[in-house]
């Protein structure tokens, strides 16, 4: 077989070539209108602290929301979520451009435009998980999860490289208005796109309120043979060695001394591990065996950032940056794509919410924990024994990886 015979395979599927197409354009957006958000709060008032309650505002609400996102992506009609919330993401971008070029932007108007379009994002992000399953086969899913990674790890790069070139030629309004036109480019992909959505049939037959729908879902996730343990171990895993991205600013300034290039570098190469980690998946043909990869992932993870914290020269610890990128890539394709195929159709959306905030939260709050105790100990040991922790939760985990790999392939 043909290293990228899966990729071809994959994109031959029209609902997904419509989905990729459209989500490419509208995720370049989302990281240039990120990085304008930023420069326009710092223009406005100068404060670390208001850069922090701008980032804040953009993901608490997900946190708030997801779990009644979940029931919604189980309930309604999965394409219909997501068309109105591109809209409604559409408009708040519009507002930013309109606001900012007539000169009546403040900070207190920012941080609430940010904050309902991360209510909207929460609201959406279950819906957009779910329906993937839905575009493709379930013999393309696993690719069809790693292309939507690389695409997204692309956009990191690209959009901050789009918003650097408006915001010095044309200033942020440029910014926020070409994030406007790629979500319109979305909406139109998302039009053509025609699948039978399950979850709202099955939704038309199902008794009970909100909370009892979410209450459900996590006894699902909980009791699950597979993605009980693997979530748990993502969550593990994200709270204590994802973070080390929100930290590579510390470790670039004040471990090795490097300054700004110094975390260029770094940052460059945990996304250049990631893309590679994502198109290893993405040319993978079997489904089978995805358990164990998710798992081994996390084994290198842990071993790439203890090899990153340890290390006292800067070039290996690049290497190892770009090794963990590749790791934690790998590991959340092959988790998310195991939540997917193991999942109760009618409770696919509630469980990929849970995974979509774990994905989102426990790097936020490890970061903050390690950052506290960095300040007592210094960066590397509490990296270090943080890794050391991973390292044993993955390994136990690691043991089990049979029954896990069982479970997973005697799901629906």
């Amino acid at each position: 077989m043909q290293p990228f015979a899966p990729i071809v395979a994959t994109l031959a599927h029209r609902n997904y070539r419509l989905y990729m197409a459209g989500n490419a354009v509208s995720l370049v957006g989302l990281w240039t209108q990120r990085v304008a958000t930023g420069w326009l709060a710092w223009e406005l008032t100068g404060s670390g602290a208001w850069l922090g309650a701008v980032a804040v505002a953009d993901l608490c609400p997900s946190l708030v929301v997801g779990p009644f996102a979940g029931v919604i992506a189980d309930r309604v009609d999965r394409l219909r979520v997501i068309r109105t919330a591109q809209a409604l993401s559409m408009l708040q971008a519009t507002a930013l451009a309109l606001l900012a070029a007539a000169g009546w932007m403040s900070i207190e108007l920012l941080l609430a435009l940010v904050l309902v379009n991360g209510v909207v994002v929460g609201v959406n992000q279950p819906s957009r998980l779910s329906l993937v399953s839905s575009l493709v086969p379930r013999a393309n899913l696993s690719t069809a999860v790693a292309l939507n990674s690389i695409t997204f790890n692309l956009a990191r790069f690209v959009g901050p490289a789009v918003a650097g070139v408006l915001i010095v030629s044309y200033g942020v309004t440029a910014a926020f208005a070409v994030n406007a036109a790629t979500f319109l480019a979305f909406l139109v992909a998302l039009a053509r796109i025609r699948v039978d959505d399950e979850a709202a049939r099955l939704a038309g037959r199902r008794p009970g309120g909100v909370i009892a729908d979410i209450v459900q879902g996590m006894g699902y996730v909980r009791g699950h043979r597979a993605i009980g343990p693997l979530l748990l171990l993502a969550t593990v895993t994200g709270a204590g060695l994802r973070c080390v991205v929100e930290l590579l600013p510390g470790f670039a300034a004040d471990v090795f001394a490097r300054g700004a290039g110094g975390l260029a570098v770094l940052a460059s190469a945990i996304g250049i591990g990631a893309v590679c980690g994502g198109l290893w998946l993405a040319q993978r043909d079997a489904v089978a065996g995805l358990a164990r990869v998710a798992v081994a992932a996390s084994l290198g993870t842990a071993l790439a950032v203890l090899a990153f914290t340890v290390t006292g020269w800067f070039w290996l610890a690049a290497v190892a940056a770009v090794a963990a990128g590749a790791c934690m890539s790998t590991g959340g394709i092959a988790t998310q794509t195991c939540v997917q195929m193991a999942a109760e159709p009618s409770l696919r959306g509630r469980t990929l919410a849970l995974y979509g905030i774990i994905m989102r939260a426990a790097p936020a709050v490890g970061a903050l924990a390690l950052g506290a105790l960095s300040d007592l100990l210094g960066l590397r040991l509490p990296l270090t024994l943080s890794a050391l922790a991973c390292l044993a939760v993955a390994w136990a985990t690691w043991r089990r990886r049979d029954a896990l790999e069982a479970a997973l392939q005697s799901a629906p």
